[in-house]
């Protein structure tokens, strides 16, 4: 056998020195406690010499199945365990993500999901576009149709039949009790009644001869209103503004006056000297009357503020230059406070109005039961030169002008698409029907007024000071 290599030599020598002396402690241990060993020795499946030594143990009776004790396979199977998921983590990721730890798969995921929201919303945004434009597109074809309905409406003739407003002007009894109520009732008891004044017309629809006396021709157009001021405060929600159409100095036709109706107390008087003044909401002078006034029916005509005082069925004549009261009268059995308003309430029982042949008071009593009456007055004296008895209930009218010596009614203070429906010619003392398009831009018309000199209509729609160009027929 040839001879064994000096390093192998050395290890087996080694092995036999660790034998022995783990023979000899073992020995000894056992020898101590009075116990037997057993020493084997035996090649190893890599041809090593291996040494071991048995024991036996004096308290058990059978060795546990292999593997040691219970503690000692729980823990080596959780180390186990723990390796596995190690493992495979590493192969899954590669080692850890910025994150502390965090899988880079995961975080490829997370970013993934995140696109996908990003996505979504973008196609969420652009079907929320798209339902605008249809929801807008829809609006300007609903307001078209409305305002085709309202045409055919209004070339309709005024049905035969006994209607209920032909029974409330034919019915003969008292006239109701007045009873004034606050102004905030007036508003939600109008909204709650407006009513379209054809119903409530008794004649039929009447050829209008030519108007000689008056000097010019009838109304045929009104245009879409134009903007000139805002009132920016709550008093302003309605209100009365006005120009004279026979200034007299040192005032032009320039200058502009406003009152905002709201209020118990309504004194204040704001005049402008040009237009951009009153956009600016800077008055040159504020005139305090010395007696409040009442609803947005005032005027200003020949260098006077003609209005009715509060609570009473009386006309006044301020002046402007002396600001002064130079003249008050009395409306012999003028509904006031409430009696007999327009539709949309506001204690417009009287209301004055200009146009070419003079002054003018719109108001209604208890003898006409509730229709229109109209009254020439002197602008000097307020005395009353001749009236008129219409058969237009006043309530059932959002409000009243006078052009060339006919009063023209509108039909609602609070639909986009009113109409001129009613005119009253003093000059033949006969009524008709009208269908002339009227805008109601800001729903929430309080006053209208002619001007002859401008030949336009001033309103008060909702805060808003807005004009009308008018056209009237040839004579």
């Amino acid at each position: 056998m040839p001879a064994a290599a000096p390093g192998a030599r050395r290890d087996r020598e080694r092995e036999v020195m660790l034998g022995t002396w783990l023979l000899l402690w073992g020995a000894l241990a056992l020898g101590c406690r009075g116990e037997t060993a057993v020493l084997r020795r035996a090649e190893d499946s890599t041809g090593r010499c291996t040494y071991s030594f048995t024991v036996a143990s004096p308290v058990e009776a059978a060795c546990p199945d292999g593997g040691g004790v219970p503690e000692l396979r729980a823990e080596l199977a959780a180390l186990a365990s723990r390796l596995s998921q190690l493992e495979s983590r590493e192969r899954v990721g590669g080692g850890s993500g910025p994150r502390g730890g965090e899988p880079v798969g995961a975080r490829d995921a997370q970013q993934v999901a995140y696109g996908e929201l990003l996505r979504a919303k973008s196609r969420l945004e652009e079907e929320k576009g798209r339902l605008e434009r249809e929801k807008e597109e829809l609006g300007r074809r609903l307001e078209s149709s409305a305002r085709e309905i309202s045409r055919l409406r209004a070339t309709r003739c005024p049905p035969g039949g006994e209607g209920p407003g032909r029974d409330t002007l034919r019915a003969p009894g008292k006239a109701p009790r007045w009873d004034p109520q606050p102004l905030a009732y007036q508003e939600l008891q109008s909204e709650r009644t407006e009513v379209p004044a054809s119903r409530l017309l008794e004649e039929t629809v009447l050829s209008r001869p030519g108007s000689e006396d008056s000097g010019c021709g009838e109304l045929v157009w009104v245009g879409e209103p134009v903007v000139f001021g805002r009132a920016d405060s709550i008093a302003g929600k309605y209100g009365v503004w006005m120009k004279d159409p026979e200034p007299v100095p040192p005032f032009t036709r320039e200058t502009t006056w406003r009152v905002d109706a709201v209020g118990t107390e309504v004194r204040q008087l704001f005049q402008y000297e040009a237009d951009d003044q009153l956009a600016q909401g800077y008055p040159a002078k504020v005139h305090i009357l010395p007696q409040p006034l009442e609803s947005t029916g005032a005027v200003v005509y020949r260098g006077g503020l003609f209005f009715q005082p509060r609570r009473s069925r009386a006309v006044a004549r301020y002046d402007l230059r002396g600001e002064t009261v130079t003249a008050e009268k009395e409306i012999p059995g003028a509904g006031y406070h409430g009696q007999y308003p327009y539709s949309w309430g506001g204690y417009t029982d009287i209301d004055l109005a200009v146009d070419e042949t003079g002054l003018w008071v719109i108001y209604s009593t208890e003898k006409a039961r509730g229709a229109i009456v109209l009254s020439k007055l002197d602008p000097e004296t307020l005395e009353i030169r001749r009236t008129w008895e219409t058969n237009i209930r006043k309530r059932g009218v959002a409000n009243s002008f006078v052009i060339c010596g006919t009063l023209y009614t509108v039909s609602s203070y609070s639909a986009p698409n009113a109409t001129i429906n009613f005119a009253y010619d003093t000059a033949t003392g006969t009524g008709r029907a009208l269908s002339i398009p009227f805008e109601n831009r800001f729903r929430y018309l309080s006053m209208v007024d002619y001007n002859p000199t401008e030949r336009q209509l001033f309103a008060w729609d909702s805060f808003n000071m807005v004009t009308y160009p008018v056209r009237l027929s040839q004579p």
